[in-house]
């Protein structure tokens, strides 16, 4: 089976806007990915998340896999919302603002279902937050990558 990677909203903010102080990490996590071959998804809801400021024309979709929110993703999101809210209580951390924790739930759900995808890969705090939450409680089938760290270090690559 070939390996693929979950690329979530920050990353396309980031890969998309060669301003933004992490653009070039993400570039270089997207051109590793590209020449190792292996499979760059966006979710659907990814696509709608970056729709409310940009447009899908935007989104290199040449290069990607789109992954559609489905019946399974559903159950096991519900499965994740309910963990993340149980550990907000817990914890006291405040997870504002509130819409993102069902985004981020469904989008582990899709990592975490589909069988191929090993990363999810963002730069969004609150996302890895909320993954840090999740997995005190369970041990998803995919790991994070943050792409503040830049890929040369995260790969073990040596810049020549």
């Amino acid at each position: 089976m070939k390996l693929s990677v979950l690329l979530d909203t920050s990353f396309f903010i980031r890969l998309l806007n060669d301003e933004d102080p992490l653009h070039k990490n993400a570039v270089g996590y997207y051109k590793h990915y590209l020449e190792t071959g292996v499979d760059c998804q966006i979710s659907t809801i990814s696509v709608a998340e970056y729709c409310v400021r940009g447009t899908i024309n935007e989104l290199p979709l040449r290069n990607l896999k789109i992954l559609p929110f489905n019946i399974t993703h559903a159950v096991r999101a519900g499965e994740f919302a309910d963990i993340i809210f149980r550990e907000k209580k817990l914890s006291g951390i405040e997870l504002n603002p509130r819409p993102i924790i069902p985004n981020d739930s469904k989008l582990f759900a899709q990592a975490d279902i589909e069988e191929s995808i090993s990363h999810f890969v963002t730069s969004d705090t609150r996302s890895l937050r909320t993954f840090a939450m999740l997995s005190n409680n369970i041990r998803p089938r995919f790991t994070v990558q943050d792409i503040s760290v830049p890929y040369n270090e995260a790969f073990g690559l040596l810049e020549l």
